[in-house]
């Protein structure tokens, strides 16, 4: 046995040992990941929980009719025990705090080149180190308020990806005060993890959904495709309401818009996507970006970057780029309704009648 193969085995062994203990200590603290359905039928079994501040669905089909919630809610309680702004003793939370960190989970190290590569892809609008702007902007885990009167250009100075260093084995900071917030790509990497957990145990065909970031593998009981819908991008649309509806082949995706997270101060409506390079809250026509790719980390993260974009380079970028599809909604001169979609899209949308 190689050194390399011993170091793999030690490491899933102690990681097992990680999961369970924080688990059960996180259950008896009432801790983030709540189970809440069970649902049963042959070869098909659907779970509902609640974990990241939101809601989670699963349905997967086994023969065996398995059930996995147990071992689901207890990964998503390591997960968030690495990467959650809302845990105080996470390893985001501690990095925030301090100035380095070393990676004992393994989930901190792949979103951090996750997130580098987006960042680099997107000209930074993809930047987890918008932080503190999150923050004072209101949009952080104190909640949606404007804080007292802060000088944006002062805290520009804390934001960019390029004023962090990582290796295999550590993270560290190049001048203090810089703060992570991995919430525009964490519910996607989230619902990958449960896939790959999923897909360890032999389920070929699931779908996931984590605070409405989804990913499908295989086909649903009836042998097609999983189908998903678009909300409209509308204050007083409810979750019934949609505008398209995507069938997914073996894809994660992301939808990211301003129409719903958002608060008003003083007649201005702020909202929750905040441009890296002003500092300020977004303000365009772009109202909601729905991102395929070949998973739903890179899907949550491209759409948080169109968010940011506007319509016009969110476009652009589509064209540029082949590792995703798009589906924009954007508001026109008179306040309707326009839409985009990526050629190669097309064959899997279809548009809800009103």
């Amino acid at each position: 046995m190689t050194s390399n193969a011993r170091k793999n085995i030690i490491y899933s062994a102690v990681l097992l040992v990680v999961i369970m203990a924080v688990y059960f200590w996180r259950s008896n603290q009432a801790g983030e990941t709540v189970s809440e359905v069970v649902e049963v039928t042959t070869g098909k079994l659907t779970l509902a929980g609640k974990t990241m501040g939101t809601t989670y669905n699963i349905v997967y089909l086994d023969e065996a009719n398995r059930d996995f919630q147990t071992s689901i809610d207890s990964l998503l309680v390591v997960f968030n025990q690495s990467l959650s702004t809302y845990v105080p003793d996470s390893e985001l939370s501690k990095f925030n705090l301090g100035d380095t960190i070393d990676f004992k989970l393994p989930y901190f190290l792949p979103v951090l080149k996750a997130s580098k590569a987006v960042f680099e892809k997107t000209g930074g609008a993809f930047d987890p180190t918008v932080g503190p702007l999150v923050n004072v902007w209101g949009f952080g885990p104190v909640g949606a308020e404007l804080k007292d009167s802060t000088d944006i250009n002062l805290l520009l100075k804390l934001v960019g990806f390029d004023k962090i260093e990582f290796d295999e084995q550590q993270l560290r900071k190049k001048i203090p005060g810089i703060y992570l917030d991995f919430s525009a790509i964490a519910k996607g990497y989230g619902v990958d993890v449960v896939g790959e957990f999923l897909i360890g145990k032999g389920i070929e065909n699931f779908l996931i959904e984590i605070g409405g970031e989804l990913v499908a593998r295989g086909v649903n009981e009836k042998g097609e495709l999983w189908k998903v819908g678009v909300n409209r991008p509308e204050e007083s649309a409810n979750a019934s309401e949609l505008i398209s509806i995507i069938a997914l082949q073996d894809r994660g995706m992301a939808t990211s818009g301003n129409y719903r997270n958002y608060y008003v101060k003083d007649s201005v409506k702020i909202s929750h996507t905040i441009n890296p390079a002003t500092g300020y809250p977004v303000n365009h026509n772009l109202l909601s970006a729905t991102v395929l790719a070949k998973d739903c980390m890179t899907a949550d993260a491209y759409a948080t970057a169109l968010m940011v974009m506007g319509t016009e380079k969110a476009i652009a970028l589509d064209i540029a780029l082949k590792e995703i599809e798009v589906f924009l909604v954007y508001s026109d001169s008179i306040g309707g309704f326009k839409t985009y979609a990526s050629e190669t899209l097309k064959p899997f949308l279809s548009f809800v009648q009103d």
